[in-house]
């Protein structure tokens, strides 16, 4: 049998995390975030984070010498070239431990693999199958703006950095829906992971 790697992406505050939670649990899938490694790519002293600060200056670094993601939000999510650049150095590494992390799990028959930028990272090649977790608009932005504590506009520039919710639910292999109930969502996903297999 081959092995089954979901690649779980989605929105912005769309669910991503309650999906994966649940799968670990549920299933004992064995979860690769491409959020943990994309902090891992920008850890103090890391040459990524030193480019970053060498473009941004040291106004971008926390007094411990972290990056303060809140300033480079700031600086990057309004300029799509800024976003790129950061982006196109921080996607290889991201793609490297997803790869070392696959080659690591030979035992394992099925993989989840988180990536919110599933699409835009181009990273479509690394999963077997592609899981869009999606709710409405106006529950993406609200529940963005209570998680992180944005405006109204800082979250939508962060929705729009993003390609569109339909436009992913076009590519996937499976929609689910995440705006009713958790338990109509955890539904979902047990059918999915159950007609897939």
């Amino acid at each position: 049998m081959n092995k089954r790697i979901i690649g779980l992406t989605g929105g912005i505050a769309t669910g991503k995390t309650t999906v994966a939670n649940y799968l670990a649990s549920a299933y004992n899938l064995p979860i690769f975030d491409a959020d943990i490694y994309a902090r891992d790519a920008v850890a103090v002293g890391s040459p990524i984070l030193n480019a970053i600060a060498q473009r941004y200056g040291q106004q971008i670094l926390l007094p411990d010498g972290s990056l303060n993601r809140e300033k480079l939000g700031t600086i990057i999510f309004p300029q799509p070239d800024e976003r790129h650049w950061v982006e196109s150095l921080i996607h290889p590494y991201v793609v490297h431990r997803f790869e070392q992390a696959i080659i690591a799990q030979s035992s394992s028959q099925t993989l989840l693999l988180v990536i919110p930028l599933l699409f835009e990272a181009q990273m479509t090649d690394l999963v077997t199958e592609i899981w869009v977790v999606r709710c409405s608009e106006s529950q993406q932005l609200q529940r963005l703006m209570q998680r992180n504590h944005l405006t109204p506009e800082q979250a939508q520039s962060r929705i729009n950095s993003q390609l569109s919710l339909s436009e992913k639910a076009a590519r996937a292999t499976v929609v689910l829906d995440n705006s009713s109930t958790p338990e109509f969502l955890l539904k979902q996903i047990d059918v999915a992971f159950t007609i897939n297999m």
